[in-house]
């Protein structure tokens, strides 16, 4: 039995318009990272990432939700990080978040209603307003947090990230098989 709930109501936004969510877009900065830049002095940037979330991302995927990362910014530490989890769709220094969007819809087959969306600022409002389910981070703008179905009570960077993707695998009914999984093998077998 699963220690983790959710209310009953915030579940049912979270299907959507089906049985849950067919794929979940991710922004960057300020979602996956704590939205802080360090740049070095010869123009790296190093951001840092938090494992709860990287292992909800996988989570997700397993359970039938393709997770894609839409990112304004493009860094070698995202694709690192991206490539470490194993995700197949990412898109990179994207200045326009929505025609990027469109296009994934087309590309899975599904629509705004099945799709859902974490984001924490500005850039990603268009994004949150069309998606059958919106979430921002704690720690979101103002603007962001306004038009969100929920607001994680983790910070980006710290789970926010991790509480979505367990809020959308509760809603569709796979978060409880995906643990019992886990609590037999870490390994899958």
């Amino acid at each position: 039995m699963p220690a983790l709930s959710f209310p009953p109501e915030l579940l049912l936004k979270a299907q959507g318009s089906g049985l849950g969510m067919k794929a979940a877009i991710f922004d960057v900065d300020g979602v996956l990272t704590d939205g802080r830049l360090f740049i070095g002095e010869r123009g790296e940037v190093f951001k840092a990432f938090h494992a709860l979330d990287g292992h909800g991302l996988k989570l997700l995927a397993q359970g039938g939700i393709t997770p894609v990362i839409v990112t304004g910014r493009d860094s070698a530490a995202v694709r690192r990080r991206v490539a470490d989890l194993g995700l197949t769709r990412a898109y990179f220094g994207v200045a326009d978040k929505l025609m990027v969007a469109d296009q994934i819809c087309l590309e899975l087959g599904i629509d705004w209603g099945e799709l859902a969306v974490i984001g924490d600022d500005w850039p990603d409002l268009p994004l949150l307003v069309r998606a059958g389910f919106a979430c921002a981070p704690a720690n979101a703008h103002a603007e962001a947090k306004a038009v969100a179905h929920h607001v994680t009570t983790a910070r980006g960077g710290e789970g926010a990230a991790r509480e979505f993707c367990d809020l959308l695998l509760t809603a569709a009914g796979r978060y409880a098989n995906l643990l019992q999984g886990h609590l037999t093998t870490l390994d899958g077998r």
